[in-house]
């Protein structure tokens, strides 16, 4: 008897963290789990809202799986979360002004040590 209770009590914790949404297809899943893994958890920051545990993750993932089931598109859903919450919450965010520096950098950085390496190159030769 103290087995069976001690299992259920193990049980009801693992069952109260699954999410389940009343989604009308395989398709709409699919696009919920999509979502989910693009877009930033904006209290963990590295994480994204698949794998994060956080209550504002909980609510955003409420708030994508609502838009699925309503027929939104995902440029409309990542975009209205850009909208709400900034170009942060994107793991892909869009090239302008803003955030020219996180595109040109990691190019920026590979020239500039390829010149150090060229010129340290060189001068060992001389």
């Amino acid at each position: 008897m103290k087995k069976t209770l001690i299992s259920l009590l193990i049980f009801s914790q693992v069952v109260i963290g699954i999410e389940v949404y009343p989604f009308e297809s395989e398709e709409q899943e699919t696009r919920y789990q999509k979502l989910t893994k693009e877009l930033r958890c904006l209290v963990c920051q590295n994480q994204n809202l698949a794998d994060s545990d956080a209550g504002l993750a909980k609510d955003l993932k409420d708030k994508v799986a609502e838009f699925v089931i309503a027929g939104k598109s995902e440029a409309q859903i990542t975009q209205y979360m850009i909208d709400r919450y900034g170009e942060f919450v994107s793991y892909q965010p869009p090239m302008n002004l803003s955030t020219l520096f996180l595109w040109v950098s990691p190019m920026l950085l590979l020239l500039i040590g390829g010149v150090i390496l060229t010129i340290r190159i060189q001068k060992t030769q001389q």
